[in-house]
């Protein structure tokens, strides 16, 4: 089990934040930062993916490093971008 990016000031769940506290973090931070928008972890999670992908990373590495147990799963952050088109991955 890898180790936490984020720990708990309490050792319990192995020093990992809870689920709730993480989500209360993040509702608080968009807060004080004039956020207006709902925002969550998930959400976090969601923009990290899909700014990953458009910036290049493979997708292999980015579902590894969502925790994912399948490449299926981390397919749902690649979105075609309006000007993206795979004919301008053709060799002439």
């Amino acid at each position: 089990m890898r180790s936490p990016i984020f720990r708990s000031r309490k050792a319990a769940n192995g020093g990992r934040l809870h689920r709730v506290s993480v989500t209360h973090l993040v509702k608080e931070t968009a807060k004080r930062a004039g956020i207006s928008e709902k925002t969550s972890a998930h959400w976090l999670r969601h923009c990290h993916a899909s700014h990953a992908l458009n910036s290049g990373a493979p997708i292999h590495l980015l579902s590894q490093t969502l925790g994912h147990a399948s490449v299926a799963t981390t397919s749902k952050y690649l979105h075609a971008k309006t000007n993206d088109s795979s004919g301008l991955y053709l060799v002439t």
